[in-house]
Formats: C-alpha cells, structure tokens, sequence
C-alpha cells in the first residue's frame, strides 16, 4: 500500500493501534494521544508526492510514534526527578479498544481485529511498572519487538542502531522484565485474592489482611503532588495492612469496589459515587504481592470521565 493509497478508514485504524503503542511506551493516556495528535501532524505535512513515495505508510507512522516516544522518555526522566513522591502509569479501565497491541493491527486474528479488545501482559500495571526502570531505547525496542512485531531491521531506524544492537536492547530489556514483573497466576486465582483482599478491608480484620500479603508486598501510592499519598514504597505484610485500614478509617464513607484495572482484577475507592482512587494489585503464589494506588485526579479520567457530573 503506497501512501495515495492510504485512505481516511486505514488511517484511523491505525490511530487504535498507535495509541496502544504510544500508552505502553509512556505509561500515559494523555502523552499517547499527543503523540499520535503529532504522528499525523507530521504526515498531513508531507506534500503529496512525499506521502506518494512511502512505500509502507502504516510502518512510516509506526517509526514516527516511535521516535516521538524515545524523545519524551528521555525528557520524562528528568521531569520524573521533579515528581511529587512516586510516579505509577495512568491506569485504563479493562476494556479499552485502544490498548490493542500487534493482533489488532494488520493481519490480526478474530472477527473484526480493529475492534477487538486485546487485555495482555503488556499492558499490565505490574509490566508498565517494571517497564517505566528500562532505558528508554530498551523500552521501544521491547515494545515494537515483542509486543508489536516489528522486525529488527525496523526497530534499528528507528533508534538509530544496528538490527544487532537492536535484539540487544530487546533482550536486555525482557532480562530485566523477567526478574522484576510479579509472576500472577491464572485470572481466576488473580479474582479470588482481590475479593478476600477487599473483603478483608471492608471488615477492617487486620489478621485477614495481613495473611493475604506476600511477606515481601510493596504499596506504591501517586498523588502527583495533587492530593495527599505517601511518598515512599510502604514495605512488609503489617506495614501495608495498618496502611490500608488507617487510610479507610480516615475517610469515612468510602467505598472499595471491585473493577478491571488495565485488564487485570483490581478495585476502586468512591466518595459519593466519584472515583477518588484507583487500585492495581500484583498476585504472586495466592498473595498481593503489589499495590499500586493512584490518587493523582490527573491520572483518573478515564473513571471520572465517565461518571455524572
């Protein structure tokens, strides 16, 4: 497909598909619209004849999101430094179609691939997590390779390195996954501890809580600056639990509800029907082995958006 080819309806097939790139790159809804906005900026300026000699106009695209994004990890690390307390991604609700990774985009199986709500490892907050320690050149090679199906040869313009130095970067980056990323196991066991965890909270039985964590379980909290969070990791089974039911004590008429948090069961905390709170929860061997709380009202759009104002 040239690029006269390529019409309004492909383009904005892709826009699903760099948006799912741009948010596991970044960890941002916001940041991946931006550069999708940016990407096609970028090709509507192109004359005619430019965009007409572009063999592969979806790759070109790719390759442009791409590079955008390695600009603004490099940039995000030092905005990071000046970071009110931890930063944690901007959490999705499950469901969303455009957190669709290689299978829906070209040649992807299932009924209708652009459609198709694709809830994969790579989009977990413990992955985007882990993810947000690599470099940003290991990032981008990880993502375009292992979770979209770029080849190497691809990935190598777009770093501007070798194909080699490319599967390095790859492999360095999958290395460090694997040794950092929670091991969960299956959805159904993941459910079963976030309902025990919840309804431990709910009854505020500070032994049930403590017996559901992992003796190494880490509470992350993200307020931004914006509202009140802890600025620290809070560390230990009975340090995480006297956290929690200190926090649920302090605001009465919370609610904890159970929800999908980046494809993955999680919670959310509610005052008078408004999310004020987002929970994603890491299981490992039947045990919450992480909590990532997510406070910052910037980070909570896609739950407050959707709610009655």
């Amino acid at each position: 497909m040239s690029g006269g080819d390529l019409g309004l309806g492909s383009l904005m097939a892709e826009r699903r598909r760099l948006l799912g790139l741009g948010y596991r790159m970044l960890g941002s809804v916001q940041d991946a619209e931006d550069v999708v906005q940016e990407t096609y900026a970028r090709w509507y300026a192109l004359s005619e004849a430019e965009q007409e000699a572009i063999v592969a106009p979806l790759a070109w695209l790719t390759r442009v999101a791409s590079r955008i994004c390695l600009d603004q990890l490099a940039s995000a690390r030092v905005r990071r430094e000046r970071y009110t307390g931890e930063w944690l991604p901007e959490p999705v609700r499950g469901g969303a179609t455009t957190w669709t990774s290689a299978g829906g985009g070209e040649g992807g199986g299932g009924s209708d691939p652009a459609d198709r709500v694709t809830l994969d490892e790579s989009v977990s907050m413990g992955m985007l997590v882990v993810l947000d320690s690599v470099t940003p050149a290991e990032r981008v090679a990880f993502v375009l390779h292992d979770v979209f199906g770029v080849p190497f040869a691809e990935i190598a313009e777009t770093v501007g390195r070798s194909p080699a130095a490319c599967r390095q970067l790859a492999s360095s980056a999958r290395r460090r996954l694997a040794e950092r990323r929670p091991v969960g196991g299956t959805t159904t066991e993941h459910r079963r501890v976030v309902s025990a965890f919840l309804d431990a909270c709910g009854t505020g039985d500070l032994d049930a809580l403590v017996a559901l964590l992992d003796p190494a379980v880490e509470a992350r909290s993200d307020g931004g600056g914006r509202v009140r969070a802890a600025l620290r990791p809070v560390v230990g089974p009975d340090k995480v639990a006297r956290f929690l039911l200190g926090l649920l004590r302090k605001e009465p008429g919370l609610e904890v509800v159970e929800d999908d948090v980046n494809g993955s069961p999680g919670a959310t905390v509610r005052i008078a029907g408004t999310t004020v709170a987002v929970v994603g929860l890491g299981v490992r061997a039947g045990r919450v082995s992480d909590l990532w709380l997510v406070v910052n009202p910037d980070k909570l759009h896609a739950w407050t958006d959707a709610e009655p104002g």
